[in-house]
C-alpha cells in the first residue's frame, strides 16, 4: 500500500514538473552570415552552409547548452535584421567601429581583420606603398581597399583595377594584368592557401581592427555569455584551431584567436565594461 502511495506520489510529481522543465529549456539561437563570404561561410557541396563562422558559433552555442539556427543571408540585411528582433546576434564577421558599437553591444574580437596585399608567387614583396609606382594594383569595386589604393595610387604613381569580385581581383594579379591586389587579411591568406601561385604579402597593421559578434544593445547578460564562451575557446586553442583549418596558417601569438582581452566589449569603444570577471571554463 505504501509503496502504491509513493508512486502515486512520484508520478505526480513528475507530471506537474513536466511543464516546468520543458518551459525551462531555452530556444535556439537566431543569427545570420553571408553565405558568400569564403572561408568565412560559403556553399556546401550537398546543401547548407561551411565555413569560419558556422564552425565558431555552433561549438559557442553547444557550450551554451543551445540549439543554433543560421541564416544565410546577404550582409546588408543582417544588422537591420537583429535591430528588428529577428536574430539575437550576428554570427558574419563584423567589423568593430564607434559609429557601430553606439547602437550596438560587440563582444570583444575573436579575429583581427586588416587590409592586406597578396602578390604573385615569386613577385618582389611589397615593403610600403612607394615599391608600387608605375604598377597596377587590382581591388574590388565599391570597396574600402579601393577607396585607399585610389588615394595612394594619386600619391605614389600606380594605377588601380576595380573588379566586380575579389577572386577577379586576385585573378588579375595571377594572370599578371596587376602587380598586387588589396584585400582583407582572412580572405588574402585564404587564397594563397588554395592558389600556388598567388602569395599573401604586406599586412598594413595600421588598418586593423576587431572582428566581434554584435547583440542588440538590451542583451547584456547574452553578450557577456557569448564573450565568457568565446573566450575559452581562446584560453583551449578551439578558436586558433579553427583559424588554421579555414585560413591555412597558424595564428601568432598576439592574434585575437588567443589574446584575451579584459572586460566586456572592445576596450576603448562605446559599450565596453572594464569590469574585471574570473573566467570559468567548464
Amino acid at each position: 500500500m505504501i509503496h502504491r502511495r509513493l508512486t502515486a506520489i512520484l508520478a505526480a510529481a513528475l507530471l506537474l514538473a513536466g511543464p516546468a522543465l520543458a518551459q525551462s529549456k531555452l530556444p535556439p539561437l537566431r543569427t545570420g552570415v553571408d553565405g558568400t563570404f569564403a572561408p568565412h561561410a560559403m556553399p556546401k557541396l550537398g546543401g547548407g552552409t561551411e565555413g569560419f563562422q558556422i564552425d565558431l558559433f555552433t561549438e559557442a552555442a553547444r557550450r551554451m547548452k543551445r540549439e543554433i539556427t543560421i541564416d544565410s543571408v546577404s550582409f546588408s540585411t543582417l544588422i537591420p535584421g537583429m535591430l528588428s528582433g529577428r536574430y539575437d546576434f550576428i554570427a558574419a564577421p563584423t567589423t568593430v567601429t564607434k559609429e557601430r558599437a553606439e547602437s550596438m553591444l560587440f563582444t570583444a574580437g575573436y579575429l583581427w581583420t586588416a587590409f592586406q596585399f597578396g602578390i604573385k608567387k615569386g613577385s618582389a614583396p611589397i615593403k610600403d606603398w612607394s615599391d608600387l609606382k608605375g604598377k597596377v594594383v587590382a581591388v574590388n569595386k565599391g570597396t574600402p581597399y579601393e577607396t585607399l589604393s585610389k588615394a595612394e595610387g594619386a600619391k605614389h604613381g600606380f594605377t588601380v583595377q576595380a573588379y566586380d569580385t575579389q577572386p577577379d581581383a586576385t585573378q588579375a594579379v595571377i594572370s599578371g594584368r596587376a602587380y598586387a591586389t588589396l584585400g582583407g587579411n582572412t580572405t588574402i591568406v585564404y587564397a594563397a592557401s588554395k592558389n600556388p601561385q598567388f602569395a599573401a604579402d604586406l599586412e598594413l597593421s595600421h588598418t586593423r581592427a576587431h572582428w566581434g559578434a554584435p547583440f542588440p544593445k538590451g542583451s547584456v547578460a547574452l553578450r557577456n555569455q557569448m564573450q565568457d564562451v568565446l573566450d575559452c575557446m581562446k584560453k583551449d586553442g578551439t578558436i586558433a584551431k579553427l583559424s588554421e583549418k579555414w585560413f591555412g596558417r597558424v595564428p601568432g601569438p598576439d592574434a585575437l584567436e588567443r589574446v584575451i582581452t579584459p572586460g566586456y566589449g572592445v576596450p576603448g569603444m562605446p559599450g565596453y565594461d572594464p569590469t574585471p570577471h574570473a573566467l570559468k571554463c567548464g
